[in-house]
C-alpha cells in the first residue's frame, strides 16, 4: 500500500481498484507511471475480474504530467512510457471505470480518456492546458477526438481552457457527474457489471473497444514523433517550459 499507488481487491475480488495516491497534484511522474503500469500488466491473468476502478487521494484527480519530465533529454523517455501506460489502459480486457473530482488536468486527463467509463463531479475540470506551455498534448490529441465531437476536442486541445464536469457529461466525456463519483462508479459496477461472466464480459470488451485502441495506438506513433522530432526544436516550446518552471510569462517568437 506504500508509493504512488494504492492497489487492491474489492467486491470479493471481482473490481480491482488503483487509487493515486500523492495528493494534493497526484502528479503523473516516472514514478507513477511505473506503477500504474505495472498494475494493469497484472489484469489478464485475474481470471474472475469484472473490472478496474481508477480513482485518487485529496481533492483533486491529477494536476498532470511532471513538466520537469518535458525538458529535453528527459522527454523522450517520458513520452515514451506515458504512451506505453495509455496503451496497456486501452487493452484493459475488463471495463476501466474512473471517478474523477477537483483538477483533472494535463496527462491526468489523458489518464482518465484512456478509461472506458468516466464518473465525475459537475463542478470537477478537465483541461489540456499544455498549449498554455507552448507544448501540445500527443495522447490527448489521439484520444479527445475519439472520444468527444470534433469541435469539442479542438476546444480542448487548441485553447487550453478547462470545462465543468457538468459539461464533460452533457458532451459525452463523462457517463455521469454527481456529488460522489467513486460511489457512482461502485454503483455502476454492482449493478451492471458484478453480476455478469467474467468471460464474456472480456470478449464484450474486446469487441466494443478493440478499434477504438487500434485508432488511437496508430495515431500516437506519428503525434510522438511530431512532438520529438518537430515541436521540441522550436524556440517557444522550450522557452514555454523554461517560463513556466522560472514561474515567469512566457516570451514567445513565433517559431
Amino acid at each position: 500500500m506504500s508509493g504512488p499507488l494504492k492497489i487492491w481487491l474489492d467486491r470479493d475480488e471481482a473490481l480491482l481498484r488503483l487509487r493515486l495516491a500523492r495528493p494534493k497534484g497526484n502528479i503523473i511522474d516516472g514514478e507513477m507511471t511505473k506503477a500504474l503500469s505495472d498494475a494493469f500488466g497484472s489484469v489478464a491473468a485475474k481470471a474472475d475480474l469484472r473490472g478496474v476502478l481508477l480513482d485518487h487521494e485529496g481533492l483533486h484527480f491529477s494536476f498532470g504530467a511532471s513538466v520537469e519530465e518535458h525538458l529535453p533529454g528527459q522527454c523522450a523517455a517520458m513520452l515514451r512510457a506515458l504512451h506505453g501506460l495509455i496503451g496497456q489502459m486501452l487493452d484493459c480486457p475488463v471495463p476501466l471505470l474512473v471517478a474523477a473530482n477537483g483538477q483533472c488536468l494535463g496527462g491526468g486527463f489523458e489518464l482518465a480518456a484512456a478509461g472506458g467509463l468516466i464518473f465525475t463531479s459537475p463542478e470537477a475540470r478537465f483541461g489540456q492546458p499544455e498549449i498554455r506551455l507552448g507544448v501540445f498534448a500527443p495522447a490527448a490529441s489521439a484520444l479527445l477526438p475519439e472520444r468527444v465531437a470534433q469541435m469539442h476536442a479542438e476546444d480542448l486541445l487548441a485553447s487550453g481552457h478547462s470545462i465543468s464536469g457538468a459539461k464533460a457529461a452533457r458532451i459525452g466525456l463523462a457517463v455521469e457527474a454527481s456529488g460522489d463519483p467513486e460511489a457512482a462508479a461502485l454503483a455502476y459496477f454492482d449493478t451492471h457489471l458484478a453480476p455478469l461472466s467474467a468471460s464474456s464480459l472480456r470478449f464484450s470488451v474486446k469487441a466494443a473497444r478493440g478499434a477504438f485502441a487500434a485508432r488511437v495506438k496508430a495515431r500516437l506513433e506519428g503525434l510522438e514523433k511530431l512532438y520529438l522530432d518537430e515541436l521540441m526544436e522550436t524556440a517557444d516550446a522550450n522557452e514555454g517550459l523554461a517560463a513556466f518552471l522560472a514561474k515567469r510569462s512566457a516570451i514567445w517568437k513565433h517559431r
